[in-house]
C-alpha cells in the first residue's frame, strides 16, 4: 500500500494533471482501437456460423435476451445524445444515429475513436468529450 501511495505522490509532484490528460487520450485510442478489432472479429466470426434472422424467434423468446437489447439500445441511446451535442451537421447526426443503431458498438467505438484521433496533441479528455463542432 506504501509503494503505490508513494507512486501516486511522485507523480503528482512531477507530472501536471495536462500531461496526464494528453497520456490518457493516447492511451484511450490503443485501448479502443483494440476492443474496436475484436468486435470486428467477433461480429463476423459470429455472423459467418450463425444467421440472426433465422435465430430470431428463439432468441427473441428469451427474456434476458430481451432484456439485453432493451440494455444496449438504451446505452446506445445514451451516447448517440452525446453525438447531438458534439455534431453541427444534421446529416451526420442522423449518419451516426443508424451506424451505431445497425453496427452497435463497432459504430460507438469508430465515433470516438475518431473524436480521439481529431483532437490535438494538446487536448486532454476533457476536450474530447466536451467540445462541441457548434464551438468552432
Amino acid at each position: 500500500m506504501t509503494i503505490f501511495h508513494g507512486n501516486m505522490e511522485f507523480m503528482k509532484s512531477n507530472v501536471s494533471p495536462k500531461v496526464v490528460n494528453m497520456l490518457m487520450v493516447q492511451v484511450f485510442k490503443y485501448i479502443l482501437l483494440v476492443v474496436l478489432i475484436f468486435m470486428i472479429y467477433i461480429v463476423t466470426s459470429t455472423s459467418l456460423e450463425s444467421n440472426l434472422y433465422k435465430e430470431w424467434d428463439y432468441l427473441a423468446s428469451i427474456p434476458w435476451m430481451r432484456a439485453t437489447l432493451w440494455d444496449f439500445y438504451a446505452n446506445i441511446l445514451v451516447i448517440y445524445l452525446w453525438v447531438i451535442y458534439k455534431e453541427k451537421k444534421v446529416f451526420l447526426m442522423v449518419l451516426w444515429a443508424v451506424l451505431f443503431f445497425c453496427l452497435g458498438s463497432i459504430g460507438s467505438i469508430a465515433y470516438v475513436l475518431i473524436q480521439l484521433f481529431r483532437a490535438k496533441p494538446t487536448d486532454g479528455i476533457k476536450e474530447v468529450l466536451m467540445k462541441s463542432k457548434r464551438d468552432i
